[in-house]
């Protein structure tokens, strides 16, 4: 009996581990923030530039719209994403600034912050917060 309950034990703590490593993304976010920063150079940081839409299929949408130096940008792609380790997001679209791999810095039921870079010490963040 005692290695019955042990087991069961070990598959309810398995369950739970799997299930609050699982992604929090899915469902409405608000991008509260997005920046570009280089190092020893002033950054760029925008705040409230739209939302995104991220569904269980691994499909999401995007609805933003801003301005930066001068040129407005509009993003109204939808876009596939994947999950991976719990610490990084890839999105892939086509035409768009957020087609990347990103790394999850903060991943909070209400609150994610993402960092990726271009390969030329250009790093970007960006803010969600769910809506």
């Amino acid at each position: 009996m005692k290695n019955k309950t042990t087991q069961s034990v070990a598959l309810l703590f398995t369950i739970f581990s799997l299930a609050s490593c699982s992604p929090r993304m899915v469902g409405n976010w608000s991008v509260q923030r997005f920046s570009t920063a280089q190092p020893g150079q002033q950054g760029v940081s925008l705040t409230n530039i739209g939302t995104v839409h991220f569904n269980k299929n691994g499909t999401g949408e995007k609805n933003l719209q801003y301005s930066a130096l001068g040129v407005t940008n509009t993003d109204q792609n939808p876009f596939k994403w994947t999950w991976t380790e719990g610490k990084y997001v890839t999105i892939e679209g086509e035409n768009s600034a957020f087609a990347k791999t990103w790394i999850i810095m903060t991943n909070k039921k209400k609150y994610q912050k993402w960092k990726t870079t271009d390969g030329a010490n250009n790093v970007q963040t960006i803010e969600l917060k769910k809506n």
